[in-house]
């Protein structure tokens, strides 16, 4: 998988901020994500996601000028566990894991809201719903994610994630073209500790993000995403995205 975000945008509260009121200036991330997903039973699966971050952030110094750092890194992995078999047809499950403090967070210059790695160890839960009507399907998802305790001075906000969406299966049969559209809420708390920054962190989001899937065989299957924001809040003076985007390959065995 691979995301690409782009936080050039001064952002306070429920709109657009002087650039001259936020000490960073920029913050350009590529993520490279490797999942492996496995059911172990018909009900009872497990799935592991290790990203790669490549981020360049630029923020003013004290003496007025501006100084950028790129660094490259592996951040914190995701270990989950899902259990399908709250429905006779596998339509409803729920998920839970951790996310392990396994990226770094000590790099000079950024600070600790832009680290690579948060240093937490976080609990992760959440569920989804699907149901499919002829060529249509729907489905709804949620994503709760808490860390258990600090980590030298800092303690990563709460998130939560939902998302809502609709699929046509049958565009065209001879590549299984299937279109999608997702409205996509996300939601964090202020972060915490001697080494945060509470009054700008924490943010309220929604987005409207299409979407489309290639199944190039039964083994193979493109995905590309476009999330666009439609409402933006943040507590204090942040850095936002124009866009994200997202592309998935994933293969079957």
């Amino acid at each position: 998988m691979y995301d690409f975000m782009d936080q050039g945008k001064d952002w306070s509260n429920w709109h657009g901020a002087s650039a001259d009121l936020n000490d960073d200036k920029e913050i350009r991330t590529s993520f490279y994500t490797l999942g492996v997903q496995d059911m172990i039973t018909r009900d009872w699966g497990v799935m592991i996601e290790a990203p790669l971050w490549d981020r360049y952030f630029k923020t003013k110094e004290d003496g007025g000028g501006a100084a950028g750092v790129d660094h490259e890194a592996f951040g914190d992995t995701r270990v989950m566990g899902m259990y399908t078999g709250l429905s006779e047809d596998m339509s409803t499950g729920i998920q839970f894991g951790l996310k392990l403090p396994t990226g770094p967070f000590n790099q000079s210059l950024m600070d600790r809201d832009t680290q690579i790695g948060s240093g937490t160890t976080d609990l992760l839960l959440g569920g989804y719903q699907m149901g499919q009507e002829d060529n249509w399907g729907w489905y709804a998802q949620a994503l709760w994610q808490h860390s258990f305790d600090a980590r030298d001075g800092y303690r990563p906000g709460d998130s939560f994630d939902f998302s809502i969406g609709a699929h046509y299966d049958n565009l065209l049969e001879t590549y299984r073209i299937v279109p999608m559209l997702q409205l996509i809420a996300s939601f964090r708390d202020i972060d915490s500790g001697v080494n945060s920054d509470p009054s700008n962190t924490g943010y309220d989001r929604l987005y409207l993000a299409p979407s489309v899937q290639v199944n190039l065989s039964q083994m193979v299957n493109l995905y590309g995403e476009l999330k666009i924001p439609v409402v933006t809040h943040v507590r204090g003076y942040q850095l936002i995205s124009p866009a994200l985007f997202s592309a998935v390959a994933s293969f079957s065995f």
